[in-house]
């Protein structure tokens, strides 16, 4: 529930889609009318089959081309005439790589994972659009440095805004329209992210949902999220995640479920926990000197009691009092806290408990379940924390009859630094991974974004089609022996790998340079 609640909270948001690169979910949408979309192109027409386009224009102008031995490079602008409807991928799902970036399309385009076929974009798109045309699905959106919209056709959705040559740019260009380029796709790094696309999560398919893909669960038992993946998926829950979203895509809109903004709901629970959690987190880790002294740690719980209660306060009804005496033995155990357990039972229920599954979605279905498992783990804890200080006689309004024990108290916050440290580490939500200290005026705060500062890959050969004739150009591709139209950052012109980072596997926050030389 928990990994549903925290991909759902990070859904069109490029920071912690850059950290957990591999997607688990796929979610229809819509582009409203009036979205520009931008391709970097080697041409002045429109393509005539599928092609990327960018949300960005820092990001498309890293494909801008020109052939002719021309200075400058050619520029699309359009702008969508309807609503586009489409489908995301959540993830780093534009980044090539056999490490489980694109299993989701995998799935949907070819009914299997397929870690060898990475740099297959030109077959993955008109896969992806082929499958994609019986739900009238325009395009498909996804994300590397930066959002994209793999659009499907160019000629009934959109208009030309601009076809312009434009100029080269200056000096180290390379590092410089990269760094832009990721510059651009932090500005939608935290909640909303990219508010261009609107995701109707009542159509959610989820590879976290256990009972949609039952056969993904021994696989990730006791593992770590940076590991999950779709390897181990079965061949009947390949068949029903796909019906499950060709049922979602041509449903009416009268069947569109419950209508409760479910990204609200997320949303009101992280807004009202993340921040509160942080600073008791920050309270039980003190690095000053004297932190140890007697005094110092009373007065550290005290402090931290306050932001417990602060937290359970509208759930705190008068009559919830402890007993005036308590046994001293440890066999008492959390026997000793059922007096709290009313204030818990409200804390855990309140933003699910009215909430029916008459006119739910199965999507619904899930996320309500996300929601009440994640509010009830962290109310569990919260209340465990705030009930044994008023134990622990270190609450301002409650408490017993026992004296202070000093000694009591450092054992209580050893407890209380456990349950902290373990309930973040479960939730994990991205709004805690930041750097520390803030960057500079001159910097931004990065992760590790493909394709700087990965491995060169393995590119394997290209497939030949399976009556082993060899593979015509694509319509959108130039003339034999002109540069082909790129599916990626430039490489003949690479982009600025370098060394692989020592963080590309698991990234870490980091400060870098916003201006010349770029610290990427």
């Amino acid at each position: 529930a928990h990994l549903v609640f925290e991909t759902v909270n990070s859904f069109l948001q490029h920071w912690p889609n850059t950290r957990m690169r591999n997607g688990h979910n796929i979610v229809p949408g819509t582009a409203p009318p009036g979205t520009l979309l931008y391709h970097g192109t080697w041409h002045s027409g429109l393509p005539p089959g599928p092609e990327w386009t960018a949300t960005d224009p820092e990001h498309s102008i890293l494909f801008c081309r020109n052939t002719n031995g021309e200075d400058g490079c050619w520029h699309l602008t359009l702008m969508t005439t309807r609503p586009l409807k489409v489908v995301y991928f959540d993830g780093s799902s534009a980044a090539k790589g056999p490490s489980g970036m694109m299993d989701t399309q995998d799935i949907i385009a070819w009914g299997k994972v397929q870690p060898d076929w990475a740099y297959e974009e030109r077959d993955r798109i008109e896969a992806l659009c082929e499958w994609g045309r019986e739900y009238d699905v325009d395009g498909f959106v996804r994300m590397e440095m930066d959002f994209e919209v793999m659009l499907c056709n160019f000629t009934s959705s959109v208009r030309v805004v601009s076809s312009l040559t434009l100029a080269k740019p200056g000096t180290n260009p390379k590092a410089s329209r990269m760094f832009e380029a990721i510059y651009a796709g932090s500005q939608h790094n935290r909640y909303p992210g990219e508010t261009r696309v609107q995701l109707d999560l009542s159509g959610l398919v989820s590879f976290y949902d256990t009972e949609l893909v039952p056969s993904l669960v021994p696989a990730r038992f006791e593992t770590e999220r940076w590991t999950h993946r779709l390897l181990n998926i079965s061949d009947e829950d390949v068949a029903q995640a796909r019906a499950r979203l060709g049922e979602v895509l041509s449903r009416p809109a009268y069947r569109s479920g419950s209508g409760i903004d479910w990204l609200a709901l997320i949303r009101v629970v992280v807004d009202r926990y993340s921040e509160r959690l942080e600073f008791v987190h920050h309270l039980l880790n003190p690095t000053g000197p004297d932190s140890g002294d007697s005094d110092n740690i009373t007065d550290t719980a005290m402090k931290t009691q306050v932001q417990l209660g602060n937290m359970l306060a509208p759930y705190i009804l008068v009559d919830v009092t402890p007993p005036s005496t308590l046994p001293k033995t440890k066999e008492a155990g959390l026997d000793m806290l059922d007096w709290a357990r009313p204030a818990y039972r409200l804390c855990a229920t309140t933003h699910t408990g009215m909430l029916k599954g008459g006119a739910m979605t199965s999507s619904e279905k899930l996320l309500l379940n996300a929601v009440h498992d994640t509010t009830r783990e962290i109310c569990r804890v919260v209340t465990k924390m705030w009930g044994l200080g008023v134990l622990a006689g270190v609450d301002q309004f409650m408490g017993t009859d026992n004296e202070r024990d000093v000694h009591a108290i450092e054992n209580m916050m050893k407890i209380w630094k456990k349950d902290i440290d373990e309930l973040m580490a479960w939730l994990d939500w991205n709004a805690w991974v930041k750097c520390r200290p803030a960057c500079g005026p001159e910097e931004m705060c990065y992760l590790t974004t493909w394709p700087v500062g990965f491995p060169m890959p393995h590119r394997p050969r290209p497939r030949q089609p399976e009556n082993g004739d060899p593979r015509s150009p694509s319509p959108s591709q130039p003339p034999v022996g002109e540069e082909p139209i790129p599916t990626r950052p430039p490489r003949g012109g690479r982009p600025p790998h370098g060394e692989p980072a020592e963080d590309w596997e698991r990234p870490q926050p980091r400060c870098i340079r916003r201006v010349d030389p770029y610290t990427i």
